[in-house]
């Protein structure tokens, strides 16, 4: 069983913070380290991948970046050390299509996919790269996988995709176990991304359709869903994360304001105020810091990323990175 790794004392060793965007146009990724803003832009890996970057996920404890992308091998893996390092070997058995998302289990012994083709959704064991693919689901997700998440533990795994019932998930331990019953009420509309809060207790999706967001209470299995946001998004909701602490949740939209941010206890509270400077349009990826102080969006238009201090509300925009990402930024990590 996994347990909570606090990145800031990994071991007895405090890790330095780092942000990853993936992104339209090469070199598809870019990473900076983040201290109040962000430093000077890490070198690029030296053995890239060709098509936009669609997810991007770091291990907890820093030594591992994955980067979901369209085209084969629709997944690339590094070690990270203050960069990238030499990129690992494909997964034998490659994901079916376009990768959209990508993530660890809590431990990094673990990396799931969610992609175009069917069954939509591949995991396999992780150890300084790929092990051997795990059977697919017995139940399939029924249309394209557009999110994936484990929950903190890794005893969980959720797909947010396309087509009724729009999220599956499933109980995981060395593959994937039996699907649970769908929620009730259904998700109006295709998923897009998805999230549990760390105590795996609350599970969130972001969808196509008004509210944009849905969260239920979780317990091996669906629960009663919350009542929808008093102020609800403006539009689809393309990324969605809790903070650690499980107190706020956060919504990357289409529509302005591009960012949505609500305090969350058993259900939402009053949306915060939107920032004073808005992110470029489209908003598509969102990721807030391990200790809850900052938060970042990926979205259309330069400069593609940005990131502001968050405390009860937004602070003051960061000063843009130096050296901005290629193209539209599409997902955003923070190593903590």
């Amino acid at each position: 069983m996994s347990m909570l790794i606090n990145p800031y004392v990994f071991g007895a060793i405090a890790l330095p913070m780092h942000i990853a965007v993936a992104h339209e146009i090469t070199p598809y990724v870019s990473a900076y380290p983040f201290s109040a803003g962000f430093g000077t832009k890490y070198a690029n890996p030296a053995a890239t991948f060709a098509g936009t970057g669609r997810g991007v996920a770091f291990t907890a404890d820093g030594a591992n970046v994955a980067v979901a992308h369209q085209t084969t091998p629709f997944i690339s893996t590094y070690p990270w050390a203050a960069g990238f390092g030499s990129k690992y070997a494909n997964p034998a058995a490659l994901p079916n299509g376009n990768c959209h998302a990508v993530t660890f289990t809590n431990d990094g012994t673990r990396i799931a996919v969610a992609y175009a083709g069917g069954p939509y959704v591949s995991a396999y064991p992780f150890s300084s790269g790929f092990g051997t693919k795990y059977a697919n689901p017995s139940t399939a997700p029924t249309g394209q996988g557009n999110g994936v998440a484990f929950t903190n533990s890794g005893a969980h795994i959720a797909v947010a995709h396309d087509n009724a019932p729009r999220i599956s998930v499933y109980p995981f331990s060395s593959g994937f176990g039996t699907k649970y019953a769908n929620p009730s009420p259904a998700l109006p509309w295709h998923a897009q991304a998805s999230t549990f809060t760390i105590s795996g207790s609350s599970i969130a999706i972001a969808h196509n359709t008004t509210p944009y967001l849905s969260v239920y209470a979780f317990s091996s299995g669906f629960g009663s869903k919350y009542a929808n946001p008093a102020v609800l998004p403006t539009a689809t909701g393309s990324g969605v994360a809790f903070t650690s602490d499980g107190a706020n949740i956060g919504l990357a939209q289409t529509l302005s304001p591009y960012i949505s941010v609500y305090p969350f206890s058993s259900g939402f509270g009053t949306k915060y105020a939107n920032p004073s400077t808005l992110p470029g349009t489209y908003g598509y990826g969102v990721a807030f810091t391990l200790d809850n102080a900052n938060i970042a969006v990926a979205h259309i238009d330069t400069p593609f990323v940005s990131a502001y201090p968050f405390s009860a509300g937004f602070g003051t925009k960061y000063a843009n990175p130096s050296v901005l990402p290629t193209g539209n930024g599409r997902a955003v990590a923070f190593l903590n």
